[in-house]
């Protein structure tokens, strides 16, 4: 009570007390307690933060990277955080880009090509209520150019549209997410700055929300969506998310209708695409979110248990572990296949009354109705939907391994994609696994070895078509795939889609003075 009237008679309210506790107390921890190794920080990481500091700047490894190295692991990207402005981080290094509107950062570049690496740099940001910003009316597009002389706005649900104000560290560390992704690491001296007490969490295997978990999100859902994927990636090491962390984020899911679908589509990517999309799914399933973020990521989880899309997941988390790139197009077209398949199949057995197709045309056109009800205009008709495209349009063409073919498609860009795609149809029992072997071979030999298998393929295709087998047993012989039931032009009879033996078409001579018109035997 007395301090409370000292307090009063002194002018200090009620506000400046939350304010001090809302920033944390700045710990340093040295490198005795904290026990980070010095060596897996990354080279490049450590000249941004020299380089930095030699101009005489506040410099320092931040975020998940320092989480890592608290972990023992060797974090595989690194970002810095500095008091200094994009523009000045920008002068400093020969390769660095300002990008980003809402965050402006700098991204530092070293090395060229698929070697590249890039280190984030981002400025200091001052801890700003969103009562005080600018508000506007629409969206990051529908206030495009309202925005563009902003520093911090917000839109009509206090979500942040703008957060450009450059502050102290203790105010930067505040408005990070999780207390174990707002600590400092200085590779100078070793030390590590946290305020929000996030060596005790990581200690602890817990992910918590810095300040209230409610208006955290509603300043930006995304962050719900960081929840589920940090969650997801550290779930093998037994973290946990806080139950107040947890408890608000099925309810502020709704908040994400008013994020825009391009970036909650990059979102669905990074969830699938960071090397935990199995653990992500488990996730979504366990916090009650396995619907409702984004269409397609629901399309994901609700297919994720079958064969074919879960040896995609897998597959993709497997290369991630292994530091091979991953492309999202492969992923996104393993998840849409049956969408495909189905369609596909549809149009050329001509169901609920179309009208029958050939079937290339037939698949072109599947691939575009799933286009259209699946994916939309977020990615529009841009490298990803072409690249899936490709991928799915190759799909017959390997049952054909005669003439040129075979030779003109593995010179194909996206052959290797295609090859994979396949491969895991045959590894889930959809095609025969002979084709694809038959592929993996061709695809490495050399040109006297290609001769050798195609002529393997020509005698086989003449054992089956000296084989006669019963119109009605040809007839009840079920297809693995649309392919069998292409007609000959379309797909030759060289592919294992097929289960019975092709007939050879004949063209019967007109008959004497029968008028009757010649007529061919349909493909099986």
């Amino acid at each position: 009570m007395i301090k409370k009237f000292i307090d009063k008679l002194l002018g200090k309210s009620a506000d400046a007390a939350s304010s001090k506790n809302r920033f944390g107390k700045r710990q340093e921890v040295a490198a005795s307690v904290h026990g980070i190794d010095p060596s897996l920080v990354d080279e490049r990481a450590r000249n941004v933060v020299t380089t930095l500091q030699d101009a005489g700047y506040e410099a320092y490894v931040v975020g998940g990277a320092v989480r890592d190295l608290l972990l023992g692991l060797r974090p595989k990207d690194f970002d810095v955080a500095t008091n200094a402005t994009p523009e000045q981080v920008k002068s400093l290094f020969r390769r660095a880009f300002i990008i980003g509107r809402r965050f402006r950062i700098v991204h530092v570049v070293y090395g060229r090509g698929r070697e590249h690496e890039v280190i984030e740099v981002s400025t200091f940001r001052a801890y700003m209520e969103s009562v005080g910003a600018e508000q506007v009316a629409g969206n990051e597009r529908t206030s495009k150019s309202e925005l563009a002389g902003m520093k911090h706005a917000v839109d009509a649900s206090g979500r942040v549209l703008r957060d450009n104000v450059w502050g102290p560290q203790e105010e930067d560390a505040a408005r990070r997410d999780f207390t174990v992704n707002a600590m400092y690491y200085d590779p100078a001296s070793q030390v590590v700055v946290d305020y929000h007490n996030g060596i005790k969490d990581a200690n602890k295997l817990t992910l918590r929300m810095i300040g209230d978990p409610i208006t955290r999100y509603r300043e930006d859902p995304v962050r719900i969506i960081r929840a589920i994927r940090f969650s997801a990636k550290l779930a093998a090491l037994g973290f946990k998310l806080e139950p107040k962390t947890a408890a608000p984020l099925v309810e502020s899911s709704r908040l994400l209708a008013d994020v825009p679908q391009s970036r909650l589509f990059d979102e669905m990517l990074k969830l699938l695409q960071t090397g935990h999309s199995i653990a992500t799914v488990a996730q979504l399933r366990k916090l009650g979110l396995a619907t409702g973020i984004y269409p397609l990521l629901d399309v994901v989880v609700e297919r994720a248990d079958q064969p074919f899309v879960k040896a995609a997941l897998l597959d993709t988390d497997r290369r991630v572990g292994e530091g091979k790139p991953v492309a999202p197009s492969f992923l996104l077209a393993c998840v849409l296949w049956a969408d495909v398949r189905d369609g596909w199949a549809q149009r050329i057995e001509g169901r609920n009354g179309q009208r029958s197709q050939p079937a290339f045309p037939a698949l072109q056109d599947a691939i575009d109705d799933v286009f259209n009800s699946r994916i939309g205009d977020v990615s529009g008709r841009g490298k990803l939907a072409a690249d899936m495209r490709e991928i799915w349009m190759m799909q017959p063409r390997f049952d054909k391994r005669s003439g040129a073919t075979p030779y003109s498609l593995v010179e194909q860009a996206r052959f290797r994609a295609a090859f994979d795609f396949m491969r895991l149809r045959a590894d889930v029992g959809e095609i025969g696994e002979a084709i694809a072997e038959w592929w993996q071979e061709f695809s490495t030999a050399d040109d006297v070895r290609r001769q050798d298998l195609m002529e393997q393929v020509r005698d086989e295709q003449h054992k089956r078509t000296r084989q006669r087998v019963p119109a009605r047993a040809a007839d009840a012989a079920p297809a693995s795939a649309p392919a069998a039931q292409a007609d000959e032009a379309a797909l030759p009879p060289d592919g294992e889609l097929a289960t019975a033996p092709r007939k050879r078409r004949r063209r019967r001579k007109p008959r004497t003075g029968g008028g009757g018109e010649a007529g061919s035997a349909a493909a099986e």
